[in-house]
C-alpha cells in the first residue's frame, strides 16, 4: 500500500514537471530523424578521375558503370596517371581508377585483369570507402563474365541507416532512462522534500522501486514511440520478435534506471550528479560500436568493453532489427544485462542512506 502511495506521488511529481514531458515527447522524434542522417557513414559524390589506357568497350562500359553510380562524380578522363594524380594534388578529384593497356583483351583471353586504383587517404574514412566502393563496381561489372558473385546478407541495400537506427535506440534510453533518474534523488535532496520520506517507515527498497517505476514507463512508451518513427520514416521494423525486443529492453531500462539512482545516491549537487552520468553516457556510447567496430579497437578498449552494458545492448538490437535473431541465439548478453541490471539496483537500494 505504501509502495502504490510513493508511485503515484513520483508520477505526479512528473507530470507536473511541463518542461520535461515536452522534452520526452521531442527528444525521441528529433534524434530518430536527425542523428542517422547526421552519423550516417554513407558517402557520396566522390569526386572521380579515370585514366583509361585501353579505350575499348570493356574500359567504357566500366566507365559508365563507375559514371553511374551515386556515390561517385566523374570529373574528367585522362591519358596518363601523372596528370590524374596532378587533380588530386589540386584536390580536383578524390581517386582515381586506372584501367591498363590490353584490358579487354586479358578479360577475354585470361578472364582477369589488373585494374588500379588510387585514393586520397587526407581522410581516411572517406579514402577507404572510396577504394570499397569502386571494388564493388568492379566486381559487379567482372560479374558479367561469371567471375564474382557478391551476396549482401541482412542488409541487400547496403543502407547505413538500417544500421545506424537501432542504436540510437539505445541511446535514447541510456540517456533518459539514466539521465532522469541520476536527478531525482539528488533534486529532492536540494528542495528538502526528501527528508521528509527519511523519517518515514518506508524501507530503502519500497523507496527506489517507487522511483524507477516511473522510470520503467517512460523507457516502454519511448521504444514505442521510437519504433513507429521508424517505421513511418525509415520503412524500418524488427526481423525478430516484438516481445523479445521489449523484454531485453525492460532489463536495460532496469539496469541504466538502477545506474542513475546510484549516481544520485552519492551526489550532494544536481551538478555533480550530471557531470558523473554524463560522464558514464559518454564513455558507454563512444565503445558501444556505435561510430566504430568493436573488432576495429584496440585489445585494450574490447577487454574494457566487457563491463560496458550498452555494448551488449547495442548486439541485441542489432540482432533483432537486422538478423531477426531469437531469445536463446542472444543469451550470453542476456545474462550480461541481467547482472548488470541486478548489481546496479542493489547497489541503488544499499546506497541509499535513510536517516529516519
Amino acid at each position: 500500500m505504501i509502495a502504490k502511495y510513493l508511485i503515484e506521488k513520483e508520477f505526479k511529481s512528473l507530470f507536473r514537471n511541463k518542461m520535461l514531458l515536452r522534452m520526452l515527447i521531442a527528444w525521441p522524434i528529433l534524434m530518430l530523424l536527425l542523428l542517422p542522417y547526421a552519423a550516417n557513414q554513407d558517402v557520396k559524390g566522390i569526386r572521380l578521375c579515370v585514366v583509361d589506357n585501353d579505350h575499348s568497350t570493356t574500359s567504357v562500359r566500366l566507365i559508365n558503370r563507375a559514371a553511374a553510380n551515386e556515390r561517385f562524380k566523374l570529373t574528367d578522363v585522362v591519358t596518363s596517371r601523372e596528370a590524374a594524380l596532378l587533380t588530386i594534388e589540386k584536390d580536383q578529384s578524390d581517386a582515381i581508377l586506372e584501367i591498363p593497356r590490353h584490358f579487354e583483351k586479358d578479360m577475354t583471353l585470361n578472364h582477369a585483369a589488373h585494374v588500379g586504383i588510387t585514393v586520397n587517404t587526407v581522410n581516411g574514412s572517406k579514402g577507404g570507402l572510396a577504394s570499397a566502393y569502386l571494388t564493388q563496381i568492379l566486381n559487379s561489372d567482372l560479374n558479367i563474365d561469371g567471375l564474382t558473385h557478391i551476396i549482401y546478407l541482412y542488409n541487400p541495400h547496403l543502407d547505413y541507416k538500417i544500421y545506424m537506427v537501432p542504436v540510437v535506440f539505445a541511446m535514447l534510453l541510456t540517456i533518459l532512462c539514466g539521465l532522469l533518474p541520476a536527478i531525482d534523488i539528488v533534486s529532492e535532496k536540494e528542495k528538502g522534500t526528501i527528508e521528509q520520506i527519511n523519517v518515514t517507515p518506508v524501507s530503502r527498497l519500497t523507496f527506489v522501486f517507487a522511483k524507477l517505476v516511473p522510470f520503467w514507463t517512460i523507457g516502454i512508451s519511448l521504444l514505442i514511440v521510437a519504433l513507429f518513427i521508424a517505421r513511418l520514416f525509415y520503412g524500418i521494423w524488427p526481423a525478430g520478435s516484438i516481445l523479445t525486443l521489449f523484454g531485453y529492453s525492460l532489463v536495460y531500462i532496469l539496469l541504466v534506471s538502477g545506474l542513475g539512482i546510484v549516481i544520485s545516491n552519492y551526489s550532494d549537487t544536481l551538478q555533480q550528479s550530471l557531470f558523473v552520468m554524463f560522464f558514464f553516457m559518454l564513455i558507454f556510447i563512444l565503445m558501444s560500436g556505435f561510430f566504430s567496430p568493436v573488432a576495429s579497437m584496440p585489445d585494450w578498449a574490447q577487454w574494457m568493453d566487457t563491463f560496458n552494458p550498452l555494448y551488449y545492448f547495442a548486439i541485441v538490437l542489432r540482432s533483432l532489427f537486422l538478423k531477426g535473431s531469437h531469445f536463446v541465439d542472444m543469451l550470453p548478453q542476456f545474462f550480461a544485462l541481467l547482472f548488470f541490471a541486478v548489481a546496479f539496483n542493489l547497489w541503488a537500494v544499499m546506497s541509499y542512506k535513510k536517516n529516519g
